[in-house]
């Protein structure tokens, strides 16, 4: 098949090595007629990003690859969903702000008081396990970075609440405690946005994580069986679209998305997800001018 559009691409707006302006000039050299900016969790590649395209005749589809995360006795973790608009949104001031409002819990420092909320919950001292002698606050974490990781917990519980047992410190955040959050957004949270403001939902690389072997697109992602499971929850939440055409996915795990498609009316996309020129190059993915024109029509 030949790739006329690849949307599912990433620059240094969120973890790509390209500019938004070079991956157009990239996307253009390699032939193709349309390509899909999905930064993870942000808009702010986007307009450089549509500009590009108009100078170099490339069609732009501005999108977004939201993190939303999950905490399921089967499954701990974050799952991605693609979210395509049109470029005439970027217009809406309100539209930006409430978006980009609504990423923002999934992480940093939202995602930082919804961990905190989750530690007091389960330990802190009204909480269901109490470890702690005071309720955990913003300012215990926030005290050590602005960007807080895992490491700024451990040093917090460390220095400003007395916790030196590594596992105890562990049992308090490591991803197997009750009280771990991964990051993303809660998708009751996105599900509400995407049918308000129409946006086309399109599930991201949905079988990813089976991929026989290691490879740079398995990601730490849970098995296809684990997405089904999941699969009804986001078509409430408003899904239109499934990602078949992907780096990651096997011809056998392909059949099975295509059923999926058949089964739920979807539309199929496909991208690259690119990151870089070697790893995770452009252009490797995508779909047909005819897939292409089906995708265009859904988008709002």
């Amino acid at each position: 098949m030949k790739i006329y559009a690849d949307l599912h691409n990433h620059t240094t707006a969120s973890d790509g090595d390209f500019s938004p302006e070079l991956l157009v000039k990239k996307a253009g050299a390699l032939g193709l007629k349309a390509l899909g900016i999905t930064d993870h969790d942000t808009l702010k590649g986007l307009a450089p990003g549509l500009a590009a395209g108009e100078a170099q005749g490339i069609t732009v589809v501005p999108g977004v690859e939201v993190s939303i995360r999950f905490k399921r006795p089967y499954f701990t973790g974050t799952l991605h969903l693609l979210c395509y608009f049109s470029g005439k949104r970027l217009g809406d001031e309100n539209f930006v702000k409430t978006f980009e409002s609504l990423l923002a819990d999934g992480r940093g420092e939202g995602l930082v008081r919804a961990r905190i909320d989750q530690i007091n919950k389960i330990f802190g001292p009204q909480g269901t396990s109490p470890l702690l002698e005071r309720e955990m606050e913003f300012e215990d974490i926030s005290a050590f970075s602005s960007n807080a990781s895992r490491r700024h917990f451990a040093l917090s519980l460390n220095q400003r609440f007395g916790i030196t047992d590594k596992q105890m410190v562990n049992s308090i955040i490591g991803n197997d405690s009750p009280a771990y959050l991964p990051s993303g957004i809660e998708l009751d949270k996105i599900g509400g946005f995407i049918r308000a403001q129409d946006l086309t939902a399109v599930l991201a690389h949905p079988a990813a994580g089976s991929f026989p072997g290691e490879g740079h697109y398995k990601e730490v992602l849970p098995p296809v069986e684990t997405v089904e499971k999941i699969l009804p929850e986001f078509i409430e939440a408003g899904l239109r679209g499934i990602e078949v055409n992907y780096p990651g996915h096997a011809p056998e795990h392909r059949k099975i998305l295509l059923d999926w498609a058949g089964t739920h009316n979807f539309f199929i996309t496909g991208g690259s997800d690119c990151h870089d020129d070697t790893e995770r190059p452009p252009g490797v993915e995508g779909i047909s001018e005819q897939e292409f024109k089906i995708f265009m029509e859904n988008i709002g």
